[in-house]
């Protein structure tokens, strides 16, 4: 069947038979539905390169050979290949001041408590923090990163869903189609599975909102299997963005050139040399001597042969180079030295000192503001339709709110004071100043003790209001 469902596609292509993506789903042409889609494969790949230190330029460079003075080879001299990890470095320091700490979300709407406890629950099953800390330091490093869901029946036979982070260093190629409006209408996983005998076959999982298309690569054609999209909303947070070193490549290979020259050089003139006159050579004291004694004679002269070190110039360009690859990627200089000068520092006052950093993440949040949005929604939609059908209603009308936290906490004193005034002033109410508390960890339980102490407290008054003042009951 495979066979003739490839004869008839090369047919209606070679007549100039247009079928648009569906259509070429349907008769599984899986290979033409691929070159509708962008691939983002090949952008992946060349940013892995700059990524990874192994793949650096300066890798490349080659041992020199040495030759005496009739051009004969003596040996292989080693010169040093030092990648600088400064892409890492700018990636991570990115990921901690947007995802340092977990994204915070809130119930916007009323009667859906039961639906925002089950939210919070998918989250902590789904270890969705320390995905989303992965699929963003992925597309730091490769421009394009993705959180597939995928709902399947667990064990037990219940319906259940698990959370993968797709990623080009992993294997996996990303495929998607947008409409004009930037809408993602379809989303492509490839990847290799090992089969029998041992062989590798591609996959590639294709989604839309009504359906999905598992298709396998076989000897002829594609092995395809459509099934129902029982979430109804293509399972995928994409997240994209430039690379986080973007703009400062050239600048970290010179500095990793540099380095490297400097330690050929360091390797060859570094370690003390002597110059004697010929006079001294005879006189010269064995190795093994540990008192040693030189005997100058006719004349003769001993003295350490030592090395300018590196220009002042040099210098300044390792300088210059170190703090432009930094301060043009929006990344503060973070060590041993600068965090230990912070001191006491409140958090306002380091937000101003880590000022690149966080005009960075304000930028990103831009569009993760977005994928936030886009992880309610879909996640409402996994419950709702899938995980907890009988409450689909209550998910429906759920509705969410989620805020970044700033990576070094805030100046939660000062903000205690602030709402205690508040609410000593009347301005606000003990419900609201409970949940705006750092101190209590579940504000809905406080409450409910705050609400039976207050009974116990009318109860008991109601019972000192039955005793006279002579001690007697009414």
């Amino acid at each position: 069947m495979g066979f003739f469902n490839v004869i008839k596609n090369e047919v209606k292509a070679a007549v100039g038979y247009q079928q648009n993506f569906t259509a070429l789903l349907e008769a599984k042409d899986i290979s033409r539905a691929l070159n509708y889609m962008q691939d983002r494969s090949g952008f992946a790949e060349k940013a892995l390169l700059e990524y990874k230190v192994e793949n650096h330029e300066v890798m490349k460079r080659q041992d020199k050979a040495v030759y005496d003075k009739k051009g004969n080879f003596l040996r292989w001299q080693k010169r040093w290949k030092i990648p600088i990890p400064y892409q890492s470095f700018i990636n991570e320091i990115a990921l901690v001041f947007l995802y340092g700490r977990p994204v915070k979300w809130t119930q916007r709407s009323k009667g859906t408590d039961y639906a925002f406890e089950q939210y919070i629950k998918l989250l902590e099953h789904l270890r969705f923090n320390a995905n989303v800390r992965e699929a963003k330091r992925v597309a730091g490093a490769e421009g394009t990163s993705a959180m597939l869901f995928h709902v399947f029946r667990n064990k037990e036979g219940k319906p259940d869903v698990l959370l993968n982070v797709l990623s080009k260093q992993n294997g996996d190629d990303i495929y998607l189609i947008k409409d004009q409006y930037k809408r993602m209408t379809a989303f492509a996983w490839g990847y290799y599975l090992n089969e029998s005998g041992n062989r590798s076959i591609y996959h590639v999982d294709i989604y839309k909102d009504d359906t999905v298309y598992y298709c396998k690569r076989v000897s002829v054609g594609w092995e395809v299997k459509a099934i129902p999209n029982v979430i109804g909303k293509i399972p995928v947070i994409l997240f994209e963005q430039e690379l986080e070193h973007e703009g400062t490549q050239p600048m970290i290979h010179r500095v990793e050139s540099m380095e490297s020259t400097d330690a050929d050089v360091n390797d060859r003139f570094a370690n003390p040399a002597m110059v004697a006159t010929a006079e001294v050579l005879n006189s010269l004291p064995k190795a093994e001597e540990e008192a040693k004694l030189f005997i100058l004679k006719n004349g003769g002269k001993i003295e350490y042969l030592t090395w300018d070190q590196a220009s002042q110039s040099k210098a300044n360009e390792y300088e210059r180079l170190d703090k432009h690859i930094l301060s043009k990627s929006f990344t503060p200089n973070i060590d041993f030295d600068n965090m230990k000068s912070l001191g006491n520092l409140s958090a306002k006052a380091i937000r101003k000192v880590m000022l690149l950093a966080v005009i960075k993440a304000e930028k990103r949040k831009e569009t993760h503001d977005n994928y936030m949005n886009r992880t309610g929604n879909l996640l409402r939609a996994i419950l709702g339709n899938v995980l907890d059908y009988q409450h689909k209603a209550e998910y429906e009308a759920l509705q969410l709110g989620h805020e970044f936290q700033e990576p070094f906490g805030e100046d939660v004193s000062d903000i205690l004071a602030d709402i205690s005034k508040q609410y000593n002033d009347g301005a606000m109410s003990r419900q609201t100043y409970v949940e705006m508390s750092y101190l209590i960890k579940d504000a809905k339980t406080e409450i409910e003790r705050l609400k039976q102490e207050d009974l116990e407290a009318i109860a008991k008054q109601q019972e000192l209001n039955k005793i006279d003042v002579f001690g007697g009951g009414e």
